[in-house]
Order: structure tokens, then C-alpha cells, then sequence
């Protein structure tokens, strides 16, 4: 038992280190999300600024832009549809393997 708690303390510690090298040796780095770097890059190509093809659904349906607040919890409502999905067929696969081998025996 010992040794699994001091392999969870190593791997806890690790995963803060990783998680703190960013602020100490990567001062005064921009991150930028993909959007913007995509945005860029076709202002860069097109030598013009970027003008979309058409209006998203919800914001014709509401007369305005979404709040920041509401896309985040669509974001945060499709990651939890897509890790349902593959945890149920992960699942299904695990227990179709275990039927297999009972079957087998």
C-alpha cells in the first residue's frame, strides 16, 4: 500500500510542476486560441480582413451575439454528450470481451 501512495505523491507533484513551467519559463509568451491564429492567417493570405459567410442560427434566432456565458455551456453540454457516447461504446466493448470469455470457458 505504501507504494502506491508514494507513486500517487510523485505523479501528483509531477503533474504540478507541468502544470507551473509555463509561468516561469515562458514569460511574456501570447497564447492565442485557434480562432484568432485562423482569423490571422486568412487576413494574412487574403490581404484583407476576414468576412463570414453567414450569420450561426442562434444568434439570427435571439437578434444578437450569444453570451460568453452560454457558449461556454454549450461547449461544456457537447464535451459531456461526446464523452457519454464514448464511454458507453467503451463500455459495451468491455463487456462484449467479458461475455466472450465466459463464453469461451
Amino acid at each position: 500500500m505504501k507504494k502506491k501512495t508514494g507513486t500517487v505523491i510523485i505523479l501528483l507533484a509531477l503533474t504540478v510542476l507541468i502544470s507551473l513551467f509555463p509561468l516561469f519559463f515562458l514569460k511574456g509568451a501570447e497564447f492565442a486560441g485557434s480562432d484568432t491564429q485562423g482569423s490571422e492567417m486568412v487576413d494574412e493570405i487574403s490581404g484583407g480582413e476576414y468576412e463570414p459567410w453567414f450569420t450561426p442560427l442562434m444568434e439570427t434566432w435571439i437578434g444578437g451575439e450569444l453570451p460568453s456565458e452560454m457558449e461556454s455551456f454549450f461547449f461544456c453540454v457537447q464535451t459531456g454528450i461526446g464523452v457519454g457516447i464514448i464511454a458507453f461504446l467503451m463500455g459495451r466493448l468491455v463487456e462484449r470481451k467479458k461475455k466472450e470469455q465466459r463464453n469461451t470457458v
